[in-house]
């Protein structure tokens, strides 16, 4: 909240409505209130999750899962969007303002596949059951209600399912720019601060490369000062 406070001041100084920014500049959030704080769901819960939903709802969820879509990216995939060839899904349209393809595992493609099969390019290949798009808050009753039949405590929200599919490229080793790339983020930074410490070898490689050799290959110097406790003892 601060850092957007900030933002809105920052844009009003630079606009020439005040003139100092010294006031909040001097402003600093409180410790660990910027820590990375994310939720995801394990592959038993996102199974649990998707039994539990029903009809076009499912396809939505499903689809969540397998692109790691924003709600408002998600609601504009069109099937012109989707490539069966090259197995990506193109988000024309995203909070970075670029356009960016999303690459789609093996049952990624089959699932888009099976949706687009036949249908004209520029309908939605998510829609409400009537055939409308979704809303911006259309997800929020259908998802609290699966939640509470897949026993999901809290229940899960729409941007859960997000995290979720970045979670589980960091665990399986996926380098952070490939992630952030797949994500729309603009660098690793905020893909970093909420994935990297789930990915196995974070760090590792970097410190093992940075240390030198100090010759700890050499048999245990404090052998003989641990020997002194069997003694005592």
């Amino acid at each position: 909240m601060l850092t957007i406070l900030k933002a809105a001041l920052n844009h009003a100084f630079q606009e020439g409505k005040t003139n100092s920014d010294e006031a909040w500049r001097r402003a600093k959030p409180y410790r660990e209130a910027d820590a990375a704080k994310i939720r995801y769901l394990t592959a038993a819960e996102c199974r649990r999750l998707l039994e539990a939903c029903e009809g076009a709802f499912r396809d939505r969820v499903r689809g969540a899962l397998a692109t790691g879509c924003r709600y408002g990216e998600f609601g504009r995939i069109r099937v012109s969007d989707f490539d069966a060839q090259a197995r990506t899904v193109m988000i024309a349209k995203s909070k970075q303002a670029k356009p960016r393809p999303i690459a789609l595992s093996d049952e990624g493609a089959a699932f888009f596949a099976a949706l687009t099969a036949g249908r004209p390019r520029t309908a939605l290949v998510f829609s409400r059951a009537d055939g409308e798009p979704w809303g911006a808050s259309h997800q929020q009753r259908p998802l609290i209600e699966a939640s509470a039949r897949a026993r999901l405590e809290p229940p899960c929200a729409f941007h859960i399912l997000r995290h979720t599919y970045a979670s589980a490229l960091a665990t399986k080793g996926v380098p952070m720019r490939v992630i952030a790339d797949q994500l729309g983020h603009a660098d690793t930074r905020v893909t970093e601060k909420h994935y990297a410490h789930l990915t196995p070898s974070y760090g590792a490689e970097a410190v093992r490369h940075a240390l030198p050799a100090l010759g700890l290959d050499a048999p245990p110097a404090a052998s003989g000062f641990l020997s002194t406790f069997d003694a005592a003892s």
